[in-house]
């Protein structure tokens, strides 16, 4: 597969990213919410931190992550080159492409939202985009734009069930965002298709003949 179809990818995953991110923070207030099926929902939430939401305490925090997230990018997109000039196999490099992506729509995010728009909160109205007074935190310190939520299960657990009876239990209850969905499909290529993303090399002929001289000792 060609650096360029690679690209390609990469660009398609970034539009839709960014144009489904841009469209929610400048027509949804935060924690608005849209019921699309019962088992999906579109919700606005900012993710100030990694996945999960899990956040690093204080500014030199988010800028930690920041410019950690700059420097696995700049690792991905070397290891992306590397396999296409070693023709490595389509999924290896789609793979990549999607995990690239991924990471470079968060990454967007996290170092320009904050200059470019301005706060969003629950009750202050939406969001514009380069707002005279500036932005809501400075370059490195934007929040990431999440909006796929799927509660697909919302129910209450049995009284007979033992430590839990009577507690709620919902499931899939993170919400996340399309480059966040580029990187899993992307991981699960690379686990699902691993035989073909990393054949084994064939043997040369000295490699055979050093095992049969080991063999016949």
């Amino acid at each position: 597969m060609s650096l360029k179809k690679a690209i390609g990818i990469i660009i398609l995953v970034l539009l839709i990213d960014q144009i489904s991110k841009i469209y929610i923070k400048t027509n949804f207030t935060l924690g608005e919410s849209v019921n699309v099926f019962g088992w999906f929902k579109i919700l606005f939430v900012e993710n100030r931190g990694m996945a999960w939401g899990v956040e690093l305490p204080g500014n030199y925090g988010k800028l930690f992550l920041t410019l950690f997230r700059l420097f696995a990018i700049t690792a991905i997109g070397y290891w992306l080159h590397t396999e296409v000039k070693k023709k490595a196999s389509r999924v290896l490099i789609v793979a990549i492409a999607l995990i690239f992506a991924g990471a470079f729509g968060n990454i967007i995010d996290s170092v320009f939202y904050g200059i470019l728009f301005s706060e969003s909160t629950l009750d202050s109205g939406l969001a514009t985009f380069m707002p005279e007074a500036g932005g809501y935190a400075s370059v490195f310190h934007g929040h990431v734009v999440d909006m796929l939520y799927f509660p697909m299960v919302d129910t209450t657990l049995p009284e007979w069930m033992p430590w839990v009876g009577g507690d709620r239990f919902t499931f899939f209850d993170p919400v996340f965002n399309i480059a966040d969905s580029a990187i899993t499909i992307g991981v699960l290529l690379l686990i699902i298709f691993n035989k073909r993303a990393f054949p084994k090399q064939p043997k040369n002929v000295k490699e055979i003949v050093v095992e049969e001289e080991i063999a016949s000792e």
